[in-house]
């Protein structure tokens, strides 16, 4: 073997360091006495091939023990970190899924609110168009021409209904105001059944296209919320 310090081989091991020290006492013929580990180092020169064979042993495998234990050390402060980095990065990528969820709530929250607001806003202004440009509000004439009830319809119909109102009236009369259904007696521009239904608006209703135009809006409105949602409904459902 070679002539390796006992010291060198030993290092870190509390248990090598005190075999060796031992053993010197031995070599020299008296006890060992106590050293501080300055002293120790200093003046430890014995070499591992100047011990007995058992010592020697001894030595090598306190020495390989502390080497073990060492790693073993190392090891778990590795996994440890390991775990420790793993933990935080799902716990980011939680709170991202969080914040996300969170701002998609809020976001569809405000939507609702959004469109809620928008319907009473329509909902207000077809009340108060229809209010103003109420049926009393036309000189009642003899006849009408399909082009004169369309522009009085213009009138008491809010701008972002009238289309939707204008397809419901097509389909229902052709913006005829004297339409009768042959088969259940339903009556005028809007087709109601019966068509008494009207004399809410005016006691006018057969001949006055203002009084029928107030009271279908009135009715799209109560009903189904607005000229566009009954017209939704009727594409659904082909009358409303």
């Amino acid at each position: 073997m070679s002539r390796i310090s006992a010291r060198g081989f030993a290092v870190a091991s509390a248990t090598a360091v005190t075999t060796v020290g031992a053993v010197m006492g031995v070599a020299q013929g008296s006890v060992a006495q106590p050293h501080d580990d300055a002293e120790a180092t200093a003046g430890d020169s014995t070499l591992l091939a100047d011990l007995p064979v058992g010592q020697q042993a001894q030595v090598q495998t306190a020495s390989l023990t502390q080497q073990a234990d060492v790693q073993a050390i190392a090891a778990d402060t590795t996994a440890k970190k390991t775990a420790e980095e793993s933990a935080r990065k799902q716990a980011a990528k939680d709170a991202v899924a969080k914040q996300k969820a969170a701002v998609a709530k809020a976001k569809a929250a405000q939507e609702a609110k959004d469109k809620a607001a928008e319907a009473a806003r329509t909902k207000a202004t077809t009340t108060e168009v229809a209010s103003t440009s109420s049926a009393g509000s036309f000189p009642q004439q003899a006849s009408y021409t399909v082009a004169e009830v369309q522009a009085i319809a213009r009138q008491m119909v809010p701008s972002g209904q009238f289309q939707c109102f204008s397809n419901i009236v097509d389909h229902e009369s052709t913006w005829n105001y004297q339409a009768v259904n042959p088969s259940s007696g339903a009556y005028g521009l809007v087709q109601a059944y019966p068509g008494s239904k009207m004399s809410s608006a005016g006691a006018d209703w057969r001949t006055n296209p203002a009084t029928q135009i107030k009271w279908g809006l009135n009715y799209m409105n109560e009903r189904y919320g607005s000229p566009c949602d009954a017209w939704d409904y009727w594409l659904a459902n082909g009358s409303y």
